[in-house]
């Protein structure tokens, strides 16, 4: 019923819209025929009729050429207009304009000037559009949806004949098979006689290529019935004659379009599902798909149809996989038949005879790449395969990606697959438990995702031999005319040999040290570094040190990294690493590669986080408890000076943004050694357990602070923004490590900690005066060298410090050892508070005058304000007899004094201005 209601519809707009379209074209062929006779008459069109002939039929008439007045002529010679082509000819429709014959505009009568714009030029725009969804109608969807209603026509009258019983099985078969065919006949008889679209945008409802499409749709329809429905054929007929009509209508699509190529395929590649078969024969598939894909291939070339290859190869690509799992017995031969199949045809068919020297590359062959990339490693990883041995099949999958892309170089997708389809595969063979992975279960009970036996070592190899090849022979080869893709190139000639040693070192090796992989990490080191030279030769200009280049010495550097560790313990390999940094540095001598002070930086990047995974160098069992002259000192003195030499080189060679990154590694590994020993030191051999005390506290903040002061001081002699930051990252970290720790958090007024027992030399000076004076000092070493803001903090500081080292001085007097706040206070030591407050703020005050810093005044009118509070707060309440009145005593003498101190200057101030004027 649901059809029935649809085909009605249909019919009735189809006659509507046909009806309508007839008599408007009626109307035109009059108006055409009037406008002939009058031009060729010599006749004028009355200005009045042309508006009369608008105005009725709501559109423009040709606008009336004016010719000088001067001219004697009368009327003016026709214009010819030329196209570029037989095919490129479109007769504007009634609702356009008007025009002659095959789009050629028909020669016009001159006019005057005032008679040249006649009325009902112009059409309104609510007229416009409605013409345009006129023409939609009329000329494209009313096509579209004929040919749809005639193949589902078709297809309805074989449904129909069934259930009515009205002929036999046989006769509607040959019904709908003659049908078919008269729609491919009409269609091809509408074109041979010239037929073409005589309307502007309609082009694309061309009526043949719709009728061809449904003439082919039901034809697909009829075999698989005869198949599938009544068996009046077997499934190798049908399969034949499925393909057959796939493959004509794909090759139609050449005179009809890249739409029916599309049906054509479409139907092609699911012929397969559609013939069902008890014994399936996986030659006469594959056979069969590729028979398909070369035919819809060479179809694309002619007209450069890049969606259709794509998509052909998509289809080819999805039966392969579903055949690689579906099957209970997978023909191997078969696979790699049809893989290499698809290869030939993308290297022979679609990208013969393409400009190699073009940029870019060829988007489709993604296509194929992916799918052939993902049965190679279904053949490497499926245990179902690898087990047999077909690890094999796949290598050569992978191999051949790569040489097709070595023989295309618009196939560059391909070195893409291949490469990323290598590193997965060996990135699954490395044991979960060697990376620490098994706790996270990677892979199936801890397992390795992949299988690692010796047929996998030696493809290991020889495909790490095949990339590092092909990698570097193509980077040369477009280093000069096509950086990009020889970067590419060069990328995958590192990445996949490195990959394949690193996976076979860590699944058959001795991850702590094992010279039977280092010796081959070192010779891909020197291939890697005489490569880049060699790839370097051939640039324009040479040795530019381009993008392809980089990645051969960046490699280098990278197998080098491996070589260290392979050979060496943990304690050597971060000396030796860091000791390699200087290499690169010392190439810029000869080489202006830019890619050398980064390895430099690469190198120091690996010995950060050499240390930062084991603090200790060498293992908190190997560390040697005696001080100073233990792992940590190389482990950390080394890379300094190592790093530090680098910078120096570079700063005479490069000169760039490495160098900066070598001077701030060196800076702090200088800061690390220092502090590393210390803690050392402190904790009796063990740098990795116990919490931090105020003493090692104190020597860390001495430490931030000097080495403050180094870095100004290196700045001074030789600038560098690294020094400048640097200098000042460490003032503003010794600052808030004061602040937090000293202050807060390991306070002994606070923790109880014990403060020594010798009055002078114990832990308040090593903590606070010690501290306070190379703050002091740090912010007059400043103080014309680095911002106001940083010098003054520096001196706020020093202030704070010494006022804290003042008053736990004076508590530890009275309390002794121990001067925790719980001890409670004593009115004496209350009142010694207050004088000692007040002879500080007169101090801060007598320095801040003399040094002329603004800071130490305000320090000092705060400490003095502090004082105050406390007298008038606290002393009048808690002391009592002489102490009380001594107290504010001792506050008005220095209150008036300051007063006395502060007129005295302001006076000074007023004569000097008086005697300058």
């Amino acid at each position: 019923m649901f059809f029935s209601l649809i085909a009605i519809a249909a019919v009735i707009a189809l006659f509507v819209i046909v009806s309508r379209q007839q008599n408007r074209i009626a109307l035109v062929e009059r108006e055409l025929g009037a406008l002939r006779s009058l031009v060729l008459s010599g006749a004028v069109l009355p200005a009045s009729k042309a508006a009369e002939s608008a105005s009725s039929e709501e559109v423009p008439t040709a606008a009336i050429a004016t010719e000088p007045a001067a001219q004697d002529a009368a009327v003016a010679e026709p214009a010819a207009v030329k196209t570029d082509s037989a095919d490129a000819e479109v007769v504007v429709g009634p609702w356009k304009g008007e025009a002659g014959k095959n789009g050629a505009k028909e020669p016009e009568k001159a006019e005057p000037a005032d008679t040249a714009a006649p009325a009902g030029t112009a059409v309104p725009a609510k007229a416009a559009r409605q013409t345009d969804v006129e023409m939609a109608l009329g000329t494209r969807w009313a096509v579209w949806v004929g040919g749809i209603a005639l193949a589902l026509g078709g297809l309805f009258l074989l449904h129909y004949t069934i259930e009515a019983g009205i002929f036999g099985p046989g006769v509607r078969l040959t019904m709908a098979g003659i049908l078919g065919l008269a729609l491919i006949a009409g269609a091809e008889f509408i074109r041979r006689t010239g037929f073409k679209v005589p309307v502007q945008g309609a082009a694309g409802a061309y009526i043949p290529a719709i009728l061809t499409a449904a003439g082919a749709f039901i034809l697909f329809g009829t075999v698989y019935a005869a198949h599938g429905v009544y068996g009046f054929i077997g499934p190798a007929t049908a399969f034949a004659l499925l393909g057959v009509i796939g493959v004509a209508t794909i090759g139609a699509s050449l005179v009809h379009g890249m739409a029916l190529a599309g049906i054509g395929l479409v139907g092609a590649m699911v012929t397969p599902a559609l013939v069902a078969s008890q014994a399936p024969n996986p030659w006469a598939l594959f056979v069969y798909l590729a028979i398909v894909l070369a035919a819809t291939t060479a179809t694309a070339r002619i007209r450069d149809w890049k969606a259709l290859v794509a998509a052909a190869f998509a289809g080819t690509g999805i039966w392969t996989v579903l055949y690689m799992v579906d099957a209970p017995d997978v023909n191997l031969a078969a696979v790699l038949f049809i893989s290499l199949a698809t290869l030939a045809v993308l290297a022979f068919v679609w990208l013969a005879g393409r400009d190699a020297a073009a940029r870019g590359f060829d988007w489709p062959s993604i296509v194929p790449g992916f799918f052939i990339a993902v049965s190679a490693m279904g053949l490497s990883v499926d245990p179902a395969f690898a087990g047999a041995g077909d690890a094999l099949h796949g290598a050569v999958l992978l191999a051949a990606l790569v040489a097709v892309a070595l023989y295309q170089p618009r196939a560059l997708p391909l070195v893409f697959a291949a490469g990323i389809a290598t590193v997965l595969i060996y990135l699954g063979i490395i044991p979960p438990a060697t990376i620490g992975a098994d706790a996270l279960d990677v892979g199936l009970d801890a397992q390795p995702l992949a299988s690692s036996d010796t047929l996998t070592f030696r493809i290991g190899i020889a495909l790490g031999l095949i990339f590092l090849a092909a990698g570097f022979w193509a980077a040369r080869r477009f280093a000069a005319t096509a950086p990009v893709r020889a970067a590419c190139w060069a990328a995958w000639g590192v990445v996949a040999p490195l990959v394949v040693l690193l996976a076979l070192w860590l699944t058959f090796g001795d991850i702590d040290r094992d010279f039977g992989y280092a010796l081959p990490a070192l010779l891909l080191m020197l291939a890697f570094a005489a490569g880049g030279e060699w790839i370097a030769g051939a640039e324009q200009p040479p040795l530019a040190g381009g993008p392809a280049v980089s990645f051969a010495l960046g490699g280098a550097g990278v197998a080098g990294l491996l070589m260290l560790h392979m050979a060496f313990g943990s304690g050597w390999t971060t000396v030796l690493l860091a000791a390699a940094a200087i290499v690169p540095a010392l190439a810029t001598r000869w080489r202006s590669y830019p890619v050398l002070g980064w390895i430099a930086v690469g190198a120091a990047v690996a010995v950060l986080g050499r240390v930062a995974f084991d603090p200790t160098i060498v293992g908190a069992a190997f560390l040697s408890r005696t001080p100073v002259f233990n792992w940590l000192l190389p482990g950390y003195g080394v890379p300094a000076l190592a790093f530090g030499f680098a910078a120096w080189q570079l700063a005479r060679t490069s000169n760039g943004r490495p160098r900066l990154a070598m001077e701030a590694t060196s800076a702090l590994f200088a800061l690390l050694t220092i502090a590393m020993l210390v803690r050392h030191a402190m904790h009796g051999g063990v740098i990795d357990t116990g919490t931090v005390t105020l003493a090692e506290q104190a020597i860390y903040t001495l430490i931030a602070l000097g080495a403050g002061a180094i870095l100004v001081a290196i700045d001074m002699r030789s600038p560098s923004s690294v020094l400048r930051y640097g200098s000042m990252a460490a003032g503003v970290v010794s600052a808030g490590l004061i602040a937090v720790q000293h202050f807060v958090v390991l306070n002994p007024l606070l923790t109880d900690e014990s403060t020594g027992t010798i009055p002078v030399f114990n832990l308040l000076l090593l903590a606070y005066l010690l501290p306070a004076i190379a703050a002091g000092a740090l912010a007059l070493y400043v103080r014309d060298k680095r911002p106001r803001w940083y010098a003054a903090m520096l001196a706020l500081i020093a202030s704070l410090l010494a006022f804290a080292y003042a008053t736990l001085s004076v508590r530890r007097l009275f309390k002794g050892e121990f001067i925790a706040l719980w001890s409670g206070l004593g009115q004496l030591e209350t009142y010694t508070y207050s004088a000692l407050w007040l002879v500080i703020g007169v101090a801060l005050l007598t320095a801040g005058v003399w040094l002329k810093s603004q800071v130490l005044r305000i320090a000092s009118a705060v400490l003095i304000a502090v004082a105050v509070v406390k007298v008038f707060l606290f002393d009048m309440s808690e002391l009592e007899g002489v102490l009380r009145a001594l107290s504010f005593i001792g506050l008005g003498a220095v209150l008036i004094g300051i007063g006395l101190f502060y007129q005295r200057l302001l006076t000074r101030a007023a004569r000097e201005v008086k005697e300058i004027s």
